[in-house]
């Protein structure tokens, strides 16, 4: 009997994408989505596949699905930065209430719990690289704490699920990671630039462009999920990339690869709390679960630009 999945946020960037390990790997898949961030489009490619269903559902309400369940997979909480101000209160529900439903689903299904975490725990770290055991430096009351705070409150309990009712669980904390089937409006560093680059406009770089991040793609990540998802292994992992480079190192690559004339311009930070400086200690997911990412960050900004480049042909930028 082929394993069946259920993936919350399945019609997101991430998920299209890992949906579409899962069936290839054999699996039956159920989609969870309301589409505030995922798209129907990649719903429909998803379903031109066998194997898979749609549930169009928020998951801060119960959820109730028919038949054997072997995976539960959370991917289902807005991840973009312009969300933070956009919808808060819709991501705080979603770290919460929507865990908890998700967690229940599984319980009553007696299946396994992988949650996408994030990098965003750690807040503005004061240790570099960050490690998992490190417990963060978050402000609790600036405007990135309701992803930040959402994501630490969701890992507690599923820890606490974990420790009451023995669920197995698997957690993943993902760095930054890009490819195709992200939004052009976003407002993630890579996309914009994309956008910005492909469309002859100025890229924009907030602050001085020296703080850092480390880029995984998209494919690399999926391969990191998968492993954790199939393992014995409860983590947390810290799944990315940890090639460190500026914003202002990104923002002439993406324009050298994708050759266009704009130029940089520089605005004042739109959060005081961004973090100046991120790259994940990948030791413990490396000899845990033999995971290392393979994927250059040039040949993935080149795979990520000629996707855009489809989006604004058509129109969707």
């Amino acid at each position: 009997m082929r394993p069946r999945a259920v993936v919350a946020g399945g019609a997101g960037f991430i998920g299209f994408h890992f949906v579409s390990r899962l069936l290839d790997e054999g699996f039956d898949v159920v989609i969870v989505d309301n589409l505030a961030t995922g798209t129907r489009r990649n719903v429909t490619e998803l379903l031109a596949q066998n194997r898979c269903e749609f549930v169009e559902h928020d998951v801060c309400q119960p959820l109730g699905i028919s038949g054997p369940v072997d995976y539960v997979i959370n991917l289902a909480c807005p991840a973009s930065p312009a969300d933070f101000s956009r919808i808060p209160v819709e991501i705080m529900r979603s770290c919460s209430e929507g865990t908890y439903n998700l967690l229940e689903l599984a319980l009553h299904k007696q299946a396994e719990f992988l949650h996408a975490s994030t990098s965003e725990i750690y807040g503005d770290p004061e240790i570099h690289p960050q490690h998992e055991d490190y417990t963060g430096n978050v402000n609790i009351a600036g405007p990135r704490a309701v992803y930040d705070e959402g994501k630490r409150y969701a890992e507690t309990l599923i820890h606490t699920y974990h420790r009451q009712f023995g669920i197995p669980v698997h957690i993943a904390r993902i760095f930054n990671t890009y490819g195709p089937r992200m939004r052009p409006d976003d407002g993630r560093v890579i996309s914009n630039f994309c956008v910005q680059a492909l469309t002859g406009q100025p890229l924009t770089v907030y602050g001085d462009g020296r703080q850092t991040r480390c880029f995984c793609y998209v494919d690399d990540l999926v391969e990191g999920l998968f492993r954790l998802m199939t393992s014995e292994y409860a983590g947390p992992f810290n799944i990315g990339n940890s090639e460190e480079i500026s914003v202002q190192q990104l923002a002439e690559k993406i324009i050298k690869l994708s050759g266009s004339s704009s130029q940089i311009e520089y605005q004042p930070l739109l959060h005081p709390d961004d973090p100046k400086r991120r790259q994940p200690a990948l030791d413990r997911v490396k000899d845990a679960l033999g995971f290392a990412p393979v994927t250059d960050l040039d040949t993935g900004i080149e795979r990520t630009l000629e996707w855009f480049r489809q989006v604004i042909a058509h129109g969707r930028a």
